[in-house]
Formats: structure tokens, C-alpha cells, sequence
């Protein structure tokens, strides 16, 4: 067993070690699309949770030490409107076999038919379309009773008109929580990798970029007698300054739009939830000047109907926009007895 946990540990590391040099890099990325929330329950949380392993098979999109022995053949179907006709959905399929979780996932982003147009916006006729797609290998282990550890391996591909892009990314992270349940915390290294294949070539070759790298930590805390947990999570933490296009934003300001703060109101039946969120990068960089929005927020909830949980998400980029976002998923398992 010892050995086994060795062999993981070196196997973080490996895929860990290489991603230094792209925290040293340049702040370009491509495929941002992975940070989009792939459920309705992570878009309630603001976007990104880390900590919270509650048997929600969507909350593995960030870390897959998230898997659980409660998402055993889990099937969850997720779908948002965005922009403009802009769609993004993903769906996932969990499975266990002892202390070893499994999950096989996909996410994408479909911008809608586009009209072909010149540079002085005269259109010439006919559509095209533009996608992005990650497929994500999930693998997790129990490492006793309170400790797990997770990786995903994450083959991605952009299609833009007659442009194409191929790129490999992984995902590691870390999961712990008090017997009770009550405290939990999770770390993650998300998005590492870089282009196989890409949109372009500039002097030097291949205009290769790198995948939006993401460390984050993250803390729940449920109350004793009381059925409301808090959430904080902390994102980019391998890069400070992370609105490089300002040039006056405070330190405060700045520490703070590292962080999601979350509230979430969960029976200990589950039968159902609500939660609320608050994003300051969110707000900071979608909110409108002089505007009155509720960039930054998001409210969620969930509830159990016989074998099937449903969700449901709201949140705004800017005054005139919102986002709605609708999730379903069942218990296989449940079918079976």
C-alpha cells in the first residue's frame, strides 16, 4: 500500500514539475473556455470550487479528487445559454471499482452559425461555425479514510472555420475532510499542458501557447447545527497580478479578486440546496461604468425528484445579460435495486 502511494505521489510530481515553465511564461492563453463552470452547481458557486465533495460528479471538472464513492455510476447532463447565442453544455459518467473512482467527461463550447464577411463587414455569403471541445479521463484514489488524490488527462480541440487547434492538458489535485464531514479542503493544479497543434505559424514556427494554468485552494466549512456551509475558494495563485490590462488597481483589490466567496444552504437529507456566490474578478472585469449590475453574482439551486437531481444556475456578466444554466443527473445504481 505504501508503495502505491508512492507511486502516485511521483506520478503528481511528474506532470506537476513540468508546468514551472509555464508559470514563468508570458500571460497569453488559449482554450479559456476551460474556465468556464461546466455545471449549474459550480456556476453557482461562483465558477470554481475545489473543496466541496459532496457526490456532485460535476465538481470533478475541477478537481478530480472530487470523485467519491457517491458518484458511482453517476450520469450528469449540464447545458448553459451564453452571449449572443453562444451555448456551452458538458456531460460526465462516474465509476468505481474499490477505493479506485473513475470518470469519463466532455465539455464544449459551440458559438453559434457565423456569416462570412469581409474586413469592412460586407457579407459574402454562406455560415460557418466555431467549437471547442475538451474530453476529460478521470482517475482518483482514497488514501485512508479522510485523504484523496486526483488526476485528469484532458485531450482538446478548438474548430474555427477552416482553423484548428489540438492540445493536451491535465489536471492534478488533492482532497481532504474531517471524518464528520463538517471541515473540507481541496488544492488543485488545473490546466496543465500546451499545444500540439496550433491555429497558426508565425516566423519562429508554430505560435504555440500555453493553457490557462490555474492553482487553486480551496476551504468548506458546514455548521455543527445549522445547515449552511461556507465556501472559500482561492484561484491563480501562481500569478499575482492577474488584470494586466489595469494599471491601477489596488493590492487589496487585487487579493481580493483572487478569491470566490460561497454560501450554500444544504439539509443533511440533500434533498435539495440553494446556494449564493460572489466573484470579484467577475465583477471587477464585467461590470459596467457608472452601470448597477449583479456582475459578480450567482445564485443556484437543486432539488432531488425521485431518481433525478436537477439544478438550476443564474448569474450576470453585465447589466443587460444574464446566464442560465440547467443541470440533470441520475443515479444508475438507483435503477438497478
Amino acid at each position: 500500500m505504501k508503495l502505491r502511494i508512492l507511486y502516485i505521489l511521483f506520478g503528481l510530481l511528474a506532470i506537476v514539475l513540468p508546468s514551472s515553465a509555464q508559470i514563468k511564461g508570458a500571460g497569453s492563453s488559449v482554450f479559456n473556455f476551460l474556465n468556464l463552470p461546466a455545471s449549474s452547481r459550480l456556476n453557482a458557486l461562483g465558477g470554481e470550487n475545489v473543496s466541496i465533495a459532496d457526490g456532485d460528479i460535476s465538481m470533478a471538472f475541477v478537481n478530480p479528487a472530487l470523485l467519491t464513492a457517491h458518484t458511482d455510476k453517476v450520469l450528469q447532463l449540464n447545458y448553459a445559454y451564453y452571449l449572443a447565442g453562444t451555448m456551452f453544455g458538458s456531460a460526465m459518467y462516474g465509476h468505481n471499482y474499490n477505493d479506485n473512482y473513475f470518470a469519463a467527461g466532455v465539455h464544449y463550447l459551440d458559438y453559434g452559425n457565423m456569416a462570412y464577411a469581409d474586413e469592412n463587414g460586407n457579407l459574402m455569403g454562406g455560415m460557418f461555425t466555431a467549437k471547442d471541445i475538451c474530453i476529460n479521463l478521470m482517475y482518483a484514489r482514497q488514501l485512508g479514510p479522510m485523504f484523496r488524490v486526483g488526476v485528469a488527462l484532458k485531450p482538446i480541440v478548438s474548430i474555427y472555420e477552416s482553423y484548428t487547434s489540438f492540445a493536451m492538458g491535465a489536471d492534478v489535485g488533492g482532497h481532504f475532510q474531517t471524518a464528520d464531514t463538517a471541515f473540507q479542503m481541496g488544492l488543485t493544479l488545473r490546466n496543465i499542458g500546451w499545444q500540439l497543434k496550433t491555429f497558426y505559424e508565425d516566423d519562429l514556427g508554430q505560435h504555440t501557447e500555453m493553457l490557462p494554468l490555474n492553482l487553486e485552494f480551496g476551504l468548506s466549512y458546514r455548521l455543527a447545527h445549522a445547515p449552511i456551509r461556507f465556501s472559500l475558494t482561492m484561484n491563480n495563485l501562481q500569478r499575482w497580478n492577474i488584470a494586466p490590462m489595469e494599471t491601477d488597481v489596488k493590492w487589496y483589490d487585487m487579493l481580493f479578486r483572487h478569491t470566490i466567496w460561497s454560501v450554500d444552504i444544504v439539509p443533511k437529507s440533500e434533498k435539495f440546496y440553494l446556494t449564493l456566490s460572489y466573484n470579484h474578478r467577475r465583477q471587477a472585469e464585467m461590470n459596467l461604468t457608472k452601470v448597477r449590475s449583479l456582475a459578480g453574482f450567482a445564485l443556484g439551486a437543486g432539488v432531488k425528484i425521485y431518481k433525478f437531481r436537477l439544478g438550476f444556475a443564474l448569474s450576470q456578466y453585465t447589466k443587460s445579460n444574464f446566464t442560465y444554466q440547467v443541470s440533470l443527473s441520475t443515479d444508475i445504481n438507483s435503477f438497478l435495486k
